[in-house]
């Protein structure tokens, strides 16, 4: 891959895909799950994400004349190498389960360093940076902050104030490629009620989830965005993003079988 090509990716792409085998490891009721040949194989990606994991990227969004070091992007890749230090334990392999945690546990050290915001009160969209992202309610999701870290809690707050519009959340309000945003993007909304339910919000979760099924057309579907101001529907239609975001939040609402038996 060329230097040009490589300063147009998204780096997030290497943790994606070790994130996408990691069931391969740990789901028993596969008939071949993965082993040491995958793992290996795994790990070449893993080298890359610890290589790349501090240098800019095109972000999760995919901005086509601004790079920047994303802390999503950044968090993917610690996720990656996180995971490899399971698997590895999985298949008992113990130094490499050793090497892979103390390189997760060092990315995830100077990631949240440096994405932490003291006076914003946030983690930021870059490292060293001020811009907010709502990629950032995923990071309980990753498992690099617990949904009750002060830091987290605080971020969801921050969030809620400025890229928040009624039951409606932008992905980000600073400028990009074609401008400031006008429309809200439709999942955004579901990673915030997620993350609400997160920080021990459940009733505000919900009730943001009530109110977003209600933006459903009368099929039941939704599009990529919403126009806060009007309502229309925008964008890719029918999204799966926010459909998938529909059943995601329903689950994390939910009651436990075991709760309800």
């Amino acid at each position: 891959m060329g230097n040009q090509a490589e300063t147009q990716t998204q780096h997030d792409v290497y943790g994606s895909v070790i994130l996408a085998a990691s069931q391969l490891f740990f789901d028993q009721r596969l008939v071949r799950p993965g082993g040491r040949e995958l793992f290996r194989q795994l790990e070449v990606l893993g080298r890359r994400a610890a290589d790349v994991y501090e240098k800019p990227d095109a972000g999760p969004w995919e901005f086509r004349g601004t790079e920047r070091i994303h802390t999503f992007s950044a968090a993917m890749s610690w996720a990656g190498c996180d995971r490899l230090s399971r698997i590895a334990a999985r298949l008992n392999l113990t130094a490499e389960a050793v090497h892979w945690r103390e390189v997760a546990d060092g990315m995830r050290s100077r990631v949240l360093e440096r994405a932490w915001n003291a006076q914003r009160g946030a983690v930021g969209a870059s490292l060293g940076g001020e811009d907010l992202d709502a990629s950032l309610l995923l990071l309980p999701d990753l498992g690099m902050l617990e949904g009750t870290d002060p830091r987290f809690v605080s971020t969801v707050e921050v969030i809620g104030r400025e890229l928040r519009e009624g039951d409606l959340l932008f992905r980000y309000r600073h400028t990009d490629d074609f401008g400031r945003p006008e429309t809200a993007f439709t999942v955004c909304a579901f990673w915030y009620v997620n993350a609400l339910a997160a920080t021990g919000r459940l009733d505000a979760a919900r009730e943001q989830f009530v109110s977003l099924l209600k933006r459903r057309n009368h099929l039941g579907l939704l599009s990529e965005d919403i126009d806060p101001a009007t309502g229309r529907q925008w964008g890719n239609y029918p999204q799966t993003y926010s459909l998938v975001g529909i059943i995601n939040s329903a689950i994390r609402l939910s009651r436990s079988w075991e709760s309800a038996l």
